[in-house]
């Protein structure tokens, strides 16, 4: 005869949870499904689809092609323009954040009259909605009625309206000012939050030693900061890496193809192209680079932290 105890062993997992966690994940269950029906799916679906040579103007002739769509792509001289754009565009985009947002930072960690409704004005450049943003700033570089060609033909600086977003020299930074508008307010707060972290007995005690304000905002404020600063590095980094809205919005990857980067090539091999076996490969060597440089970022700088 089976003990009690052997059977009440044997039971199903689920049935030995107390009631608060049945009742937790009778909750959670319902937004596990829709989850996985809009997030999971299509990654995965996706991927499956990384694999073959499909292409909606023949849809049903879509042949089975293991890795060969990775190997044209890792093969093709217009990807490694695109990647070198897109390095460019992440490289200032993300300085430009990091150097503002720790101006702004160390400005409101003083205290001044209104020092908390400039911190609310702040982040009104970041809830505003990337499209509307690009639109924006779109209508301020206009060479016909743009804000900017107005400022600085009224200064004198300009003799005569300039074709901003038609200048290769100028495009990319011009795109990278728009996304950097919008990107220091967080960056900003993340920074701040970590400078109020920081023991005000260290100020103490350097000031005791003799420390003026730059030796402390460089052996002190700086060092402190390496978390926040890991932060704001992973986060616009993966973002300015996967941008397209201001660069479908400004430039439609002109002029030439001075602004086509890694992201506007999955759009314009999937919905221009139609080839969305291509497009799906692409879209996932991008997330795979992506992950791979927070990784070396998360190891290289995490140490210690």
């Amino acid at each position: 005869m089976q003990s009690p105890l052997l059977s009440r062993s044997r039971a199903p997992a689920f049935l030995a949870l107390s009631y608060d966690t049945k009742a937790a994940a009778a909750l959670i269950f319902p937004i596990a499904v829709v989850l996985a029906a809009v997030a999971a799916f299509p990654i995965v679906y996706s991927f499956y689809t990384s694999f073959f040579n499909l292409k909606l103007s023949r849809p049903n002739r879509a042949p089975f092609v293991w890795f060969d769509n990775y190997v044209d792509i890792l093969g093709s001289e217009i990807f490694w323009v695109a990647v070198g754009r897109t390095a460019e565009f992440t490289l200032i985009s993300v300085s430009g954040i990091m150097i503002l947002a720790l101006l702004v930072a160390l400005l409101l960690n003083e205290a001044f009259r209104g020092r908390r409704f400039l911190a609310a004005v702040l982040l009104v450049p970041w809830a505003i909605p990337t499209v509307a943003n690009g639109l924006m700033w779109k209508w301020i570089y206009d060479a016909g009625f743009g804000a900017l060609n107005g400022v600085l033909f009224q200064l004198g600086l300009i003799d005569k309206y300039v074709i901003w977003l038609g200048d290769p020299a100028k495009t990319m930074a011009l795109v990278a000012n728009a996304y950097i508008w919008r990107g220091v307010p967080l960056a900003s707060i993340l920074l701040l939050v970590t400078m109020k972290s920081i023991p005000e007995d260290l100020y103490r005690a350097a000031k005791v030693d003799g420390a003026n304000v730059l030796r402390r905002f460089l052996h002190i404020t700086l060092p402190s900061l390496r978390p926040g600063f890991m932060m704001v590095l992973i986060f616009e980094g993966m973002l300015a890496i996967r941008h397209f809205d201001l660069f479908y919005v400004l430039t439609q990857g002109g002029p030439g193809d001075i602004t086509h980067v890694a992201a506007w090539q999955v759009y314009v091999e999937s919905f221009v192209k139609l080839s969305f076996g291509t497009g799906s490969a692409l879209a996932y060597i991008m997330a795979l680079a992506t992950f791979g440089i927070a990784y070396v970022v998360i190891r290289t700088l995490g140490r210690n932290v």
